[in-house]
């Protein structure tokens, strides 16, 4: 599932240049990502962001971890949602040339093994964007 929420944070970033979800709660079998966004996604975006990020699972990219110190992804990277006890060497997490992100969570070890991506439902309120999502056959 984190994963995926890579997948998705690196397309709704591509496509609407809204930067990574400033809140995410990820699960087993549903998850959400919450976004700055002026509106909701219509029925042609919500497949366009579903077409590309499953034509990604497709792509069977690689998932790979790297690592380098605190100050280097300060320099690269949001480090905001990085909780204290991060330490001075953060994980970085790689999908293929798509996405690159820090991240503490679990991940596959190539996009193939999600199978799919569906959005289950979108809302919009008080300038953000909900993206409620599930991976699986």
């Amino acid at each position: 599932m984190h994963t995926a929420e890579h997948l998705l944070n690196g397309t709704m970033n591509k496509i609407y240049n809204c930067g990574r979800a400033f809140s995410a709660h990820i699960e087993k079998k549903k998850s959400k990502c919450d976004y700055k966004f002026d509106r909701n996604l219509t029925e042609e975006e919500i497949r366009k962001i579903e077409e590309i990020i499953n034509q990604l699972i497709r792509d069977d990219l690689p998932v790979k971890e790297d690592f380098m110190t605190r100050k280097e992804a300060e320099n690269k990277f949001n480090l905001e949602r990085l909780p204290e006890e991060a330490g001075d060497t953060i994980r970085i997490i790689k999908i293929g040339d798509y996405d690159a992100c820090p991240c503490s969570g679990v991940h596959v070890n190539s996009t193939s093994e999600i199978k799919s991506f569906r959005i289950v439902s979108t809302s919009h309120q008080d300038g953000a964007l909900r993206i409620r999502f599930k991976i699986g056959a």
